[in-house]
């Protein structure tokens, strides 16, 4: 990381910088400070209440909280992450943004923070001498929603508009080609690794893979910018971005794979058995993943149009289950060099707050590997026309799995858990009183 004082002076024609950090939702909270100032917050922080990051979708604080009037809507202390700034170049005016996360006044890390619950869980895995492998798959949609149905963006270079899913296309890619060149110009500013776009089965739908690094927080940070990135670079090139999780009704929606590895200490995969199966520790890696699945499936699913991408048969698996090299599974077991041998989770949606999500699954597997958990046998043959258990099915069924869980306490703070509950509760009781093109709106927008 360049020092940010160091980054501040290399690049005067920054005017504003931006101080942000992330809330259980994923949404960006934090203030817009001059840069003759910035050297204020990079040296002693800036401050907002605790409750900030336990806003609903909306923004607005959760009715029953007591980080609200009940403590007297204390603030938490908020320092720089390990990343420095960033350019914002999805802005007109040059800026920089500056990751942080928060604290309490002594230093002790604040608990309902997911990038704290992430850092929780790596720091598991270095009490082990293991170091996680990681790499998310980022599928997302380009929608016109100029007007009230969502459709697919004129192209800017016929000025048509080409209604059909499109998987692998070339042509699908070209057509927005000055977009993705824009936002491959601004990943390799903000140092995000975006390696892979293609095409994918839904209306104007995409996916930019990530590459794998052996650094989950980092890992997680780039997933965060660069949801911040390509919904605002959309808007500067006329459309919408968004990574809702099923915008349209008669198409597959958005997922978030993540793939991962765990290495020893000096460098091994852990995974590699020099074949094709992998080793028992893999097994029980996907077993303490089998295992919580049910639990965890509102980080998997966090909002109320995520459970529409969850139908069978959709591209999106509802049963939990494993297999190697079979796309219709929870979890994936990749084919490919015994040397990169990882597994992939298939089951959350694009609308997730990638910090959580990188917790939950690195602390299941790693719940697996330090209990030796055995996985059921892996599935042939299409998962969907199986007798399976099923992940819950609605968002009130996955609220309750996820309040009454013995596991998830050992996965993420007891704060988080009961925050999250408190913030999923309020959106649920408000979501009901909006039509589904208010619903649809917000989520647009947001996740």
């Amino acid at each position: 990381m360049t020092d940010p004082k160091t980054w501040l002076r290399k690049n005067p024609q920054v005017r504003t910088i931006r101080v942000a950090a992330c809330d259980l939702n994923g949404q960006p909270r934090g203030k817009r400070v001059p840069s003759r100032f910035a050297h204020k917050v990079v040296e002693d922080g800036t401050r907002f209440p605790f409750s900030a990051l336990n806003l609903d979708i909306w923004g607005e604080d959760i009715d029953d909280s007591p980080l609200v009037f009940e403590s007297g809507d204390r603030d938490g202390v908020l320092k720089p992450t390990e990343r420095g700034f960033v350019p914002m170049p999805w802005l007109e005016a040059p800026s920089a943004l500056l990751p942080i996360w928060m604290f309490h006044e002594g230093g002790k890390p604040y608990e309902g923070d997911p990038r704290h619950a992430l850092a929780q869980v790596v720091n598991r895995y270095k009490r082990h001498g293991l170091t996680p492998v990681v790499a998310l798959e980022m599928e997302f949609f380009l929608i016109d929603d100029s007007a009230k149905k969502l459709q697919v963006p004129v192209s800017p270079r016929s000025g048509k508009r080409r209604k059909a899913a499109e998987v692998l296309s070339i042509r699908a890619l070209d057509t927005f080609d000055i977009f993705f060149t824009d936002l491959y110009d601004a990943c390799e500013d903000m140092d995000i690794p975006a390696d892979t776009a293609i095409s994918e089965a839904g209306l104007g739908q995409f996916e930019i893979n990530m590459m794998h690094q052996d650094d989950a927080l980092r890992a997680a940070d780039d997933a965060w910018l660069f949801k911040m990135l390509l919904k605002g670079l959309a808007r500067r090139h006329g459309f919408a971005a968004s990574f809702m999780a099923k915008p349209y009704e008669d198409y597959a929606g958005s997922g978030m794979h993540m793939h991962f590895s765990v290495l020893d200490e000096e460098g091994n995969n852990i995974f590699d058995d020099g074949g094709p199966k992998g080793t028992d520790v893999l097994r029980h890696a996907i077993g303490g993943c089998v295992n919580a699945m049910h639990d965890s499936t509102l980080i998997f699913a966090p909002h109320l149009n995520s459970y529409e991408r969850l139908i069978p048969e959709n591209h999106a698996p509802c049963g939990i289950s494993w297999a190697y090299e079979n796309r219709t599974a929870a979890i994936r077991v990749p084919s490919g060099s015994p040397a990169a041998r990882r597994i992939e989770h298939r089951v959350a949606g694009g609308d997730v707050n990638p910090y959580l999500l990188m917790a939950t699954i690195l602390g299941a597997a790693l719940n697996g590997i330090e209990d030796e958990i055995e996985p059921p046998e892996p599935i042939t043959g299409n998962a969907y026309a199986q007798d399976l258990p099923m992940i819950p099915a609605d968002w009130e069924s996955a609220m309750d799995a996820f309040e009454t869980s013995e596991i998830m306490p050992r996965i993420l703070p007891q704060e988080l858990i009961r925050n999250l509950l408190l913030t999923k509760r309020q959106e649920q009781l408000y979501m009901t009183e909006l039509s589904p093109l208010e619903q649809v709106e917000i989520y647009l927008d947001t996740v």
